[in-house]
């Protein structure tokens, strides 16, 4: 069975898998015996495969069709083949020389001809020179410049076909001739201009002169150039000699006839010398420049004389000035007539050209080294210019009030700021451009301070008109001052740029905006005071039942309403209307919250009115921003609104719900106010016990109970002070404590400000322009540097604050943002 399952056969079958034999040949245990056997059986047939492959190679290697034998006879047959390839190579050689001696006298006539050819050329060429050259001596001598100009062309074109022949004695000879006859016209055109200049024949030898350019153009640019500077330094010796060699004519004073003199040159180059000249030359520009250039050093060499002159005190700056002006319109006016197209004015702030121009700064430059002088002259005229407008009046007498008019000062400093800037951007962008964008920011500030809050600290305080004039104002300046900032950086030099810095008078400018809203915000504060006053001398501690609102609250209302009314149809932008009511209503709820304190003793139902009244107080409220046009028509404005509203007059809740409380049984007292007050101060307790009039001896036990229920494990979370009550009044009580900010009477030492006011912050700014502006005003002093720098520093600050925490905007010009209070008093939620 083995030797069958192991024939050759099936071992040799191109499918042979070792494993499936192995396995069909062991497919059982008990096959497992014949192990040795197939063993043997495989091994007899290794054997018979080896000798049988030893026999096929010993057959192969000895036999008559060996490889070896193979071999030879391949290499018989290369030999063969290499024998005729060689062969084939020889016959080519044989033929490629039997061919090239057939064709040598072909190409030897090809040769012959092509020279032949290349020789008729030359001499036919040669003789067209030859030609020529003769007619154009010819022509030369009898000066006929049209025809010699043409004739030049060519002879100098033919030429140049022949630079490579100079070796040949008479092409040599021929060539220096030609150069000969070129220097002769040169020397002969020349000649002609000159006599014909110097007789004054210009205009009898137009036509003659007109075609001797032609020729001077066919000698190239060299004898153009050549021509050209003799022209131009005809024309400017007289002037040379006039300016450079009179010490009288050649000074500042006479800088005006420098430039007469030119322009009547210019249109004598127009009517007499233009048509001679080939405009594509535009000798009239290189006449030009060359005169910028001869004037700019000669104002060079007569400034550094001057401040020699005057040792070191320099020369007059009106006189400087005078001709500073003077030159950079000369160079305008030149600029406009050869500029090959006019470049945007510069005339305003927000104009760039970034184009080179041909005489921009081309005699200015030499004013450059002074131009310190010229800053300082700006700067005298803003100081006077700065008292003139604090004594202007508001409005131009034939113009009248409107809700978006601005100050007739401030249009007047913009120009001026617009003019200087343009001007001095002609001369410099370095240096100079950048000690006068430090003069603009510090008469910035000037302009802030000495005038726009100068008319908000009016005796009896401003006009609603004349505070909207100084809010449109600032916000005017504000606006431009950033425009002013980017166009200075623009112009000056790129390593300059950096030190251009408008931003702190841009927060200056808002810091005025704020005040002014402040202010509007003040003038219903004092028209509200009698409403107030009546709310004090109510009797809230014997009242026995709650009814309608008080009386007081529909006369608060009326006043609010008709101030706002007023005040807001007149403020133009959205975000200030905005700012003046969020303002309002915060300083109302301030004056509500101090008049409760100076309302004790408040009974429970006291208490309770008020807070019927307080709802009231704050329905009335939500109306306000109606009387805006510029936000009365925005849904989110006035929802904004609303919730502001509402989370300002709700701080008056947790005071007046704890009021409401009853003193028995004690533990209810001390219970609400662990909840709506929510603090772990003893003193502050005591404050709304002296508020709903508990008697000191009868507050001890009530104290006492009070820290029992608040270091109870269910009060951890209270807090330490609470930001409502802890600064109402001093611990001495309400008669020993003064009034604070908004008129709340404020705490001790050590009460904590939880929020920013700005309504304290504006009132401070104002006692520091009382105290500053007011007395220099009274004394008909000027500021001192202390006071200056109080003002400036509380308006920027101020801006700051304004500009970044305005309600419901972001900044200036229409950007709006988050909604927050300008006032301080937290963050709006309508977002």
């Amino acid at each position: 069975m083995n030797g069958a399952i192991l024939s050759p056969s099936s071992m040799d079958a191109a499918d042979y898998d070792p494993i499936d034999h192995l396995n069909a040949i062991f497919s059982h245990p008990s096959t497992l015996g014949s192990i040795n056997q197939t063993a043997t059986a495989l091994q007899t047939h290794q054997n018979d495969l080896s000798t049988s492959i030893s026999n096929l190679v010993a057959a192969q290697a000895y036999g008559d069709d060996s490889s070896l034998a193979r071999m030879q006879s391949s290499k018989a047959e290369l030999a063969v083949l290499f024998r005729k390839i060689e062969s084939v190579r020889t016959r080519a050689l044989e033929t490629e020389q039997t061919i090239t001696s057939m064709t040598a006298d072909i190409k030897r006539l090809d040769g012959t001809k092509r020279n032949l050819t290349l020789s008729m050329t030359a001499l036919k060429r040669l003789q067209m020179l030859t030609t020529a050259y003769e007619q154009l001596r010819g022509l030369a001598k009898s000066r006929q410049y049209k025809e010699c100009a043409s004739l030049l062309s060519a002879v100098i074109q033919l030429m140049r076909h022949f630079n490579s022949y100079r070796s040949i004695d008479q092409i040599a000879t021929l060539s220096r001739n030609v150069a000969d006859l070129q220097r002769e016209l040169l020397e002969q055109v020349c000649e002609d201009f000159e006599i014909a200049f110097a007789k004054g024949e210009i205009g009898s030898k137009k036509a003659v002169l007109s075609e001797a350019c032609l020729v001077m153009e066919a000698l190239g640019e060299n004898a153009r150039a050549r021509l050209i500077t003799w022209y131009v330094n005809t024309q400017l010796r007289e002037y040379r000699q006039v300016f450079r060699g009179n010490d009288e004519a050649g000074s500042l004073d006479n800088i005006g006839r420098r430039f007469s003199w030119f322009k009547r040159m210019l249109k004598t180059y127009e009517e007499e010398h233009a048509a001679i000249f080939p405009t594509n030359w535009r000798v009239d520009e290189v006449l030009a420049n060359t005169f910028c250039e001869g004037t700019r050093d000669d104002f060079k060499g007569i400034l550094e004389r001057s401040m020699k002159k005057s040792e070191g005190a320099g020369v007059d700056v009106n006189l400087l000035l005078s001709c500073l002006q003077e030159t950079m319109d000369f160079e305008q006016t030149l600029e406009k007539r050869f500029a090959s197209d006019h470049r945007a004015s510069i005339d305003t702030l927000s104009s760039t050209d970034d184009r080179a121009h041909t005489f921009d700064r081309s005699i200015s430059n030499a004013f450059e080294p002074y131009l310190s002088l010229w800053v300082d002259s700006q700067e005298e005229q803003l100081a006077a210019m700065i008292p003139k407008y604090r004594t202007a009046p508001l409005l131009a007498p034939d113009e009248e009030f409107s809700p978006q008019a601005v100050i007739p000062s401030s249009i007047e400093l913009f120009h001026f700021y617009k003019t200087t800037l343009s001007q001095c951007a002609k001369i410099s962008t370095g240096e100079r451009l950048l000690d006068l964008s430090k003069l603009l920011g510090k008469y910035l500030d000037e302009y802030a301070q000495q005038v726009l809050l100068h008319l908000l600290q009016m005796p009896g305080g401003p006009s609603v008109k004349a505070t909207i004039l100084v809010l449109n104002t600032a916000d005017y300046w504000h606006t431009n001052t950033q425009q002013l900032e980017e166009n200075l950086k623009k112009r000056i030099d790129a390593e300059l740029a950096s030190n251009v810095d408008l931003s702190s008078q841009s927060d200056a400018f808002m810091g005025v905006a704020s005040s002014a809203v402040l202010a509007l915000v003040h003038k219903v504060e004092v028209d509200c005071e009698a409403s107030w006053r009546e709310m004090r001398n109510t009797n809230w501690s014997k009242m026995e039942s709650v009814g309608d609102q008080s009386s007081y609250v529909g006369e608060l209302l009326k006043h609010i309403d008709a101030q706002a009314e007023e005040i807001l149809p007149l403020v133009g932008k959205q975000q200030y209307a905005r700012a003046f009511c969020d303002n309002l209503v915060e300083n109302l709820v301030n004056t509500y919250i101090s008049n409760i304190v100076q309302c004790r003793p408040i009974s429970e139902v006291g208490a309770e009115q008020m807070l019927l009244d307080k709802y009231v107080v704050t329905k009335g409220l939500t109306s306000l921003l109606s009387h805006s046009p510029s936000a009365s028509s925005s849904t989110t404005a006035q929802t904004g609104y609303t919730k502001r509203v509402n989370q300002s007059t709700g701080r008056l809740d947790p005071l007046l719900k704890t009021l409401q409380v009853r003193t028995s049984p004690p533990e209810a007292l001390v219970q609400a106010y662990l909840i709506h007050i929510g603090d772990r101060s003893d003193s502050n307790f005591r404050k709304i016990l002296d508020l709903k009039g508990v008697r000191k001896p009868d507050q001890a036990s009530l104290v006492e109970l009070f820290g029992i229920h608040r270091d109870g494990k269910s009060n951890e979370q209270l807090v330490l002070l609470s930001p409502l009550i802890t600064p109402l009044m001093n611990p001495g009580g309400i008669g020993s404590g003064g009034l604070g900010i908004g008129g709340v009477a404020l705490g001790t030492a050590t009460t904590v400000q939880q929020r920013f006011d700005p309504s304290g912050f504006g009132e401070k700014l104002f006692n520091t322009a009382r105290d500053g502006v007011g007395i220099g005003d009274r004394l008909g002093s000027p500021l001192s540097d202390d006071a200056k720098s109080a003002v400036e520093g509380n308006l920027k600050s101020i801006g700051k604050f304004f500009r970044r925490d305005m309600s419901g905007f972001s900044g200036i010009g229409g950007r709006f943002g988050g909604r927050r209070d300008v006032s301080g008093g937290g963050a709006d939620t309508d977002k």
